[in-house]
């Protein structure tokens, strides 16, 4: 990395807002992580377009946060710059059966613009505690609906500082999985929805179904990265897990749940190193037992 006073200073010059060496834990739904270098909040697309091009230019690696869900920091922090999308790109446009969102929007804030205009098609989405871009990233999932079925088309900054927008025909959505995963220095700014007419209070009655399942079954009132195991082919992660005895499970401050064994919960204090532990253990144990091989759906930035 070269000198990085000159990226504080350029940043500065650039009326870019950025914080040094700012707790991590305090940007993600696990409260876990230790400092990042830089952490940068552009509120422009020209601002963020040129956040990436000095990064580039001094050898400063990225990592691009919206509402800090399914990602798991080092407890070393980050030794570059977060950039936080959470902020300057979060609008929500409806357009006859098209929304386009922002990758900052949560998605919620999305779900219920739908509602309004009487638009189905993303209830599931509702109660997934994360943004556009984390979900397109990952083609978040729940209850039988995936972003792929809705997604059309996705606007991001690529590899080269170049504003490209591409149809989710092109973008290898799978599983919990997306072409970004591979293209990890492509940086998502918005996305386009389509959705069907409905009757608006089927709609919401479904979200708040879907609303109150969660409530029920998943410990949200812990912090967590949301579902920390991808759903092996055959079966369920949690309950594999469950049927191993590992409900309530501990290494450190991480936790199996004891409500939902398909997450880790920060009962206090956890650190990175506590859920990864707890994580492998789990993962062996359940491999051991029922032959079944979990994966972890949490991204691990180190």
């Amino acid at each position: 990395m070269n000198d990085t006073t000159s990226f504080a200073k350029l940043l500065t010059s650039n009326e870019v807002q950025f914080v040094e060496n700012e707790p991590l834990k305090n940007h993600t739904t696990f409260k876990i992580g230790g400092l990042a270098r830089y952490f940068c909040t552009p509120s422009t697309l020209q601002q963020l377009m040129f956040v990436l091009s000095l990064a580039k230019i001094e050898g400063i690696r990225t990592y691009f946060i919206g509402k800090g869900s399914n990602v798991l920091f080092a407890d070393s922090g980050f030794d570059g710059a977060v950039i936080n999308i959470a902020d300057g790109f979060d609008d929500v446009d409806v357009s006859g059966e098209i929304i386009e969102a922002g990758a900052g929007a949560p998605l919620a804030k999305v779900c219920l613009a739908a509602a309004a205009k009487a638009l189905s098609g993303l209830e599931f989405a509702y109660g997934i505690p994360g943004s556009v871009g984390g979900a397109v990233y990952m083609n978040a999932g729940a209850y039988g609906g995936e972003i792929k079925d809705v997604l059309t088309s996705v606007t991001f900054i690529d590899e080269n500082g170049e504003l490209c927008t591409m149809p989710a025909g092109d973008l290898a959505l799978a599983y919990r999985t997306s072409l970004f995963e591979t293209r990890t220095k492509c940086c998502i700014i918005s996305a386009k929805f389509s959705l069907e007419i409905a009757d608006e209070k089927e709609i919401r009655d479904k979200m708040a179904d879907y609303a109150h399942r969660r409530i029920d079954k998943q410990p949200l009132d812990m912090p967590s990265a949301g579902s920390t195991f991808k759903r092996p082919e055959g079966a369920f992660a949690g309950a594999l897990i469950d049927k191993c005895g590992l409900r309530g499970y501990s290494v450190g401050g991480a936790q199996i749940s004891t409500k939902h064994c398909g997450f880790v919960v920060n009962k206090g204090g956890a650190t990175c190193e506590d859920v990864l532990n707890l994580t492998d253990e789990v993962c062996k144990i359940v491999a051991e037992q029922t032959g079944y091989k979990l994966e972890k759906e949490i991204r691990v930035v180190r």
